[in-house]
């Protein structure tokens, strides 16, 4: 019989306690923090948010071609690739991707946001190659019913819910079946604050809230800039009456997740040690992204300086990844020559 690895919420440290934290979630909930204080300071916060909204649209920032620095910073995964190559030799690769505008183009129409077949046998073949984790903002099960590849590792819900192959995978461990749930106590309230997010936003056309399971999406894409002001106003006036909840934010949508040590990054580090890479020199991790989310784990990367990180991305953005791809057919050409 096989046994079951959970992590749960004893062994997750809430973000923003009295031990002086600086991660990227406390961060993001001071900038973003609701209580009694800010409704009375009229329309200050909610300015704060859609200025947010609109510098995490793409259209508002400048394209590759007005920035030659930060490509020299960042350069082509692709134009690098033997320099990857060789950075890699000698070491256990281990591949983790990012879903929306990684593994599929970026839509209107989040439950149309299809990988093609020839992106879904790229990934397949890598996974025969190295072990190969596909971590999402979107719920375990929707991403999978996207990918359908049973031989991969999957971390859904920002890496708050993370399953290991169900078959075909050389490097699934025999003995145990890999399961990560940090934000189970936050199930009712994330179903609770979702479906009130659904009743508010109905006023707002082009609004779609998505249920990703331990945390809720409220997508803008197809909404009227001039209509983002209201729809902050009511993903605000929920969110006040939930202190454990915090919000940020990604392309063209407002992420509403428990306020806990847990991100992409935390998921990383718990799938390298799951997969027996803790503090192992002959390791190299590629992740590779396009979202704010994917940052936390391209930090971890750079700042241990193990492995790599890859931004895709048509526009000069601040980013910790090492290099960088415009779109998800560049990154089906990087992991089918990987």
């Amino acid at each position: 019989m096989l046994e079951t690895k959970i992590i749960s919420k004893s062994e997750v440290l809430y973000a923003g306690g009295d031990d002086g934290d600086t991660s990227p979630a406390t961060k993001i909930f001071q900038d973003f923090q609701i209580n009694e204080e800010d409704v009375g300071r009229g329309g200050g916060l909610i300015r704060s948010w859609v200025d947010s909204m609109r510098a995490c649209s793409p259209t508002h920032l400048k394209p590759f071609d007005n920035q030659s620095a930060w490509i020299k910073e960042h350069p082509s995964a692709l134009n690098m690739f033997e320099e990857i190559l060789h950075e890699s030799e000698g070491k256990q690769i281990v591949m983790f991707l990012d879903y929306d505008g990684t593994l599929s183009p970026i839509v209107d129409d989040p439950d149309r946001a299809f990988m093609s077949n020839k992106m879904r046998n790229t990934v397949r073949k890598l996974a025969m190659c190295f072990p190969t984790v596909i971590v999402s903002g979107r719920s375990r099960e929707k991403v999978y019913s996207f990918v359908k590849l049973t031989e991969l590792y999957y971390a859904g819900s920002h890496g708050m819910d993370i399953k290991g192959p169900e078959q075909n995978s050389k490097y699934k461990k025999k003995t145990q079946s890999l399961l990560c749930q940090p934000a189970t106590e936050f199930l009712p309230v994330i179903s609770e604050v979702y479906m009130k997010l659904v009743e508010k936003t109905k006023s707002i056309q082009g609004a779609k809230v998505e249920n990703n399971k331990f945390c809720a999406s409220v997508h803008f894409r197809c909404v009227d800039e001039n209509k983002w002001s209201d729809l902050a106003h009511l993903v605000r006036s929920v969110l006040k009456n939930y202190p454990k909840l915090m919000l940020t934010q990604g392309r063209k949508v407002l992420e509403i997740r428990p306020i806990i040590k847990w991100d992409k990054g935390k998921a990383l580090e718990f799938l390298l040690e799951s997969l027996g890479y803790e503090n192992c020199t002959h390791v190299f991790p590629i992740y590779i992204g396009d979202d704010r989310t994917d940052e936390d784990a391209f930090k971890i990367l750079r700042d241990k300086r193990q492995g790599l990180g890859i931004l895709v991305s048509k526009y000069a953005k601040e980013t910790n990844a090492s290099y960088s791809l415009q779109e998800p057919d560049e990154a089906s050409c990087l992991t089918l020559y990987t």
